[in-house]
């Protein structure tokens, strides 16, 4: 049966039903105008930002964006911990029906909500993740290693959580957020992503989606911050828990 696209709902109509999870850490040049830019979102209910100790002047820069707009709620850890941390404090936040994982860096594009959200509008996905491996959308070429170990670690973790994504490791998340509250993360650095797949297998009929999106990578004379370390760190959590759970 072929459903007349016309019919379907806009997502870029919809009402405000989103909750953008931010986890920062020394991003103060560029944090406002990235903040401002996913304000202006027409999805966006609410930004909870977790300012994960930075030692520059992320804080400082967050404060005049907090108190122009009331959708943002602000919050601070005193030590530094990690993006997973970050984000478990984000998530214990959220109150809009939906929440997405929006990094700092502007890696990845916010005009692009309605697409990642779009799934679980229409009623056919629980979670969606947005796929920097499929569809042919703009991507900045880097680091090809990175790209390797990526696939490996994706495949790794199809094969011990019978998935088949294809970017296991992608910064975009987007969960209807019963089911984000009700996993614990236990990771604080950036074995969110492997723990967060692992749980997700395991919960009963939670579907799962993926869609195409732009990648506009960094750098790390730029600040990126993940290496190699979060490789072996993200294989340890493939194994930890899919097979030792």
């Amino acid at each position: 049966m072929i459903t007349d696209q016309t019919t379907q709902p806009d997502p870029a109509k919809a009402a405000p039903c989103l909750c953008v999870v931010v986890p920062v850490y020394n991003e103060g040049p560029t944090i406002a105008s990235m903040i401002k830019t996913v304000l202006a979102q027409p999805l966006v209910q609410e930004v909870v930002i977790v300012n994960d100790a930075s030692s520059d002047n992320t804080w400082e820069a967050l404060q005049p964006v907090a108190k122009s707009d009331a959708r943002v709620k602000l919050f601070q850890h005193q030590v530094n911990q990690g993006k997973g941390a970050a984000l478990r404090t984000g998530f214990s936040h959220a109150t809009a029906p939906i929440v997405l994982v929006q990094d700092a860096d502007l890696e990845y594009d916010p005009t692009e909500y309605p697409i990642l959200c779009w799934p679980i509008l229409t009623g056919k996905a629980d979670v969606v993740f947005g796929s920097r491996f499929i569809g042919s959308t703009a991507h900045r070429v880097l680091y090809y290693w990175h790209s390797l170990g990526n696939k490996f670690l994706t495949t790794l973790s199809n094969m011990a959580t019978n998935l088949n994504l294809t970017d296991m490791e992608t910064g975009y998340k987007v969960f209807k957020r019963e089911i984000i509250q009700q996993i614990k993360i236990e990771e604080n650095r950036f074995g969110f992503e492997p723990e967060i797949v692992a749980k997700l297998s395991r919960l009963k009929d939670v579907r799962i989606y993926e869609v195409p999106i732009s990648y506009y990578g960094r750098t790390y004379a730029e600040g990126k911050k993940i290496g190699w370390r979060d490789g072996f760190s993200a294989l340890r959590c493939i194994f930890k828990y899919n097979f030792f759970r």
